[in-house]
C-alpha cells in the first residue's frame, strides 16, 4: 500500500467536510464518494454522522448501498460516526421497519437512544486505544450499542450518569464505530486508529 492511502467519505448527508479533514490530518488521503465508480481504489471508506434513514435511503437512490456492502462483505475497512455506526450495524432498534444497513458489524444499535436533539451533551471518555488522555465526545441524537456479539471489542463506554456503562464505541475486526463524533472536536486520534486499522489491512 502507497505511503497515503485512499479513504472514502460518504457524502451524501452530515459532516463530511469535517471528516475530509481530520482523515487528512491523520496521514491519509481523503476522497468524498457520490457515486459508484467513486469506490474503486479505496483503501477504507468513514460512514459520517447525519440522519440515518434519510443516508440509507440516499445510498439506494444513488446505487451506493449495495456495492458499499460488498466492499465491506469483502474486508474493506470502515469507520462509521453516529449515524455511520446504525449504517454499520446488523440490528437496529428503535428505526423504521424498512430501515436498511450495510451491515457487518455484529450489534444491535438503539437509535437515538439518548434522546432528542435538545438532549445533545458533550462529555470525556476512557478510549484506551487511542491513548492515555480522555476524548472529548460530542453526542448528537446519538445511538448506543445495545448488544454486541462475542467477536466485537468494545472501546468505549458511557462512564457516569443515568447511561453509565452504555457502549458507546466499538471495533470488530477492521470496522470501527463511534456513537460520537470526534470530527467536531479537532482531536484525530480516532481517526488515526482507523488509520491504523486500514494501513494493518
Amino acid at each position: 500500500m502507497s505511503a497515503a492511502p485512499v479513504i472514502g467519505v460518504l457524502a451524501l448527508q452530515g459532516d463530511v467536510p469535517e471528516h475530509v479533514r481530520a482523515v487528512r490530518q491523520a496521514g491519509a488521503d481523503a476522497r468524498s464518494v457520490r457515486r459508484p465508480e467513486e469506490l474503486t481504489g479505496l483503501a477504507g471508506i468513514v460512514l459520517p454522522g447525519g440522519e440515518s434513514t434519510t443516508m440509507a435511503k440516499l445510498a439506494v437512490a444513488f446505487g451506493l448501498l449495495d456495492p458499499l456492502r460488498a466492499l465491506l462483505g469483502d474486508g474493506l475497512p470502515a469507520y462509521g460516526s453516529c449515524a455511520g455506526m446504525i449504517l454499520l450495524a446488523d440490528r437496529l432498534l428503535d428505526a423504521p421497519s424498512d430501515q436498511r444497513t450495510l451491515g457487518g458489524l455484529d450489534v444491535t444499535v438503539r437509535r437515538n437512544a439518548f434522546g432528542r436533539q435538545v438532549d445533545s451533551f458533550e462529555g470525556d471518555l476512557d478510549f484506551p486505544a487511542v491513548g492515555d488522555l480522555p476524548v472529548h465526545a460530542v453526542f448528537i441524537r446519538a445511538p448506543w450499542v445495545e448488544q454486541a456479539g462475542p467477536g466485537v471489542q468494545t472501546l468505549a463506554s458511557i462512564p457516569s450518569g443515568p447511561a453509565a456503562g452504555r457502549i458507546v464505541a466499538v471495533r470488530q475486526g477492521v470496522l470501527l464505530a463511534t456513537a460520537f463524533h470526534p470530527e467536531m472536536t479537532g482531536d484525530t486520534r480516532v481517526h488515526e486508529l482507523f488509520v491504523r486499522i486500514v494501513r494493518a489491512a
